[in-house]
């Protein structure tokens, strides 16, 4: 069987010794805390949008520092709630695009809630809504290494932050049920989520696709495609500072994160994968700790795993979690 990186056998017991950083619960509940006495307004208003069948709204809510954030929140047309509620995170680049592009789950029954990634949305899909209007030290361009000196200002510290409010905003709605929130997401949506996840025990379910930000050692060495290159390429220019980043990067590895996690997790993987090598997702999953977890693998998928395939296997996944908690 043709492969990209370790045989599956190996990839099952595949758990790399990784130095946690010093402090990183206090990092991570600091920066939280923060952000939440940041505060906000969470608004929302009808989506311009030719869609009738769904209702289709524009959701603000604070971010991090209490940074206005966008998002798409869709649902069923009549439905008063509570709804059980699946909120997603985008892939690398992309933004939450035009209302009603992702219908699916909805259509399901579920209160679906999009989130927009700061400053992305320019290199794939309809576009992104919402700047990050923090500036970095010089970077390789791209978000890999924007702020990467230090875990204070390096960008993932502000999109996790942005992902863990967005499960407080949701939290709030009248529609949905708070006890059956999931989060979810591919490749950088994976990876957001599996740090959701982790910071914020209400989250009910995670299901991370091909996570992304994942064993960064083995992902800087060893994967041949973007988005890790941009690390690979700044650290060949500036040569004096690569403990300096492993360790800004040990405070957003998400094999950290999934030892974290209390919910039960669903994860996927191709193991044509060149973007997040199956060594580094099977990482992940190998850390989680819950009882719960599964992990579906696409044997002759590479980073586009199952698509629409796996959604399926999410749906019936979830609603075998949630059915026992409505």
């Amino acid at each position: 069987m043709p492969e990209s990186d370790l045989p599956l056998e190996q990839l099952r017991a595949y758990r790399p010794t990784l130095v946690e950083p010093t402090g990183f619960d206090d990092f991570w509940a600091e920066t939280i805390a923060r952000a939440r006495a940041a505060g906000g307004a969470v608004t929302r208003e009808p989506a311009t949008t030719p869609i009738t069948q769904l209702r289709v709204e524009d959701l603000t809510f604070p971010g991090y520092d209490g940074e206005p954030i966008r998002a798409w929140l869709t649902m069923p047309l009549h439905a008063t709630g509570p709804l059980p509620t699946v909120i997603e995170y985008l892939g690398y680049g992309g933004g939450r695009g035009l209302p009603g592009e992702r219908m699916q789950w909805a259509l399901a029954g579920y209160a679906h809630v999009l989130m927009d990634t700061r400053g992305q949305g320019s290199a794939w899909g309809s576009g992104g809504d919402t700047p990050d209007p923090h500036g970095a030290d010089s970077a390789f361009p791209g978000f890999m290494t924007k702020g990467v000196l230090d875990p204070e200002t390096y960008y993932y510290r502000r999109l996790f932050t942005d992902g863990v409010r967005l499960v407080d905003a949701v939290a709030e709605l009248p529609e949905v049920d708070p006890a059956r929130i999931a989060v979810t997401g591919g490749s950088q949506g994976g990876a957001i989520s599996l740090a959701v996840a982790a910071l914020d025990p209400s989250v009910a379910a995670v299901m991370a696709d091909v996570p992304f930000l994942c064993d960064f050692g083995r992902s800087i060495s060893k994967t041949p495609d973007a988005p890790y290159t941009e690390l690979t390429r700044y650290l060949g220019v500036h040569r004096d500072r690569t403990e300096r980043v492993l360790e800004t990067l040990r405070f957003f590895d998400g094999v950290h994160f999934a030892g974290r996690i209390t919910a039960p997790a669903l994860v996927s993987v191709g193991l044509l994968d060149t973007v997040t090598l199956p060594s580094t997702v099977f990482a992940a999953y190998n850390a989680l700790t819950v009882a719960d977890k599964e992990i579906v693998v696409y044997p002759y998928n590479g980073h586009e795993h199952g698509d629409l395939h796996q959604w399926v296997a999410k749906t019936a996944w979830l609603r075998e979690r949630f059915s026992s908690a409505s």
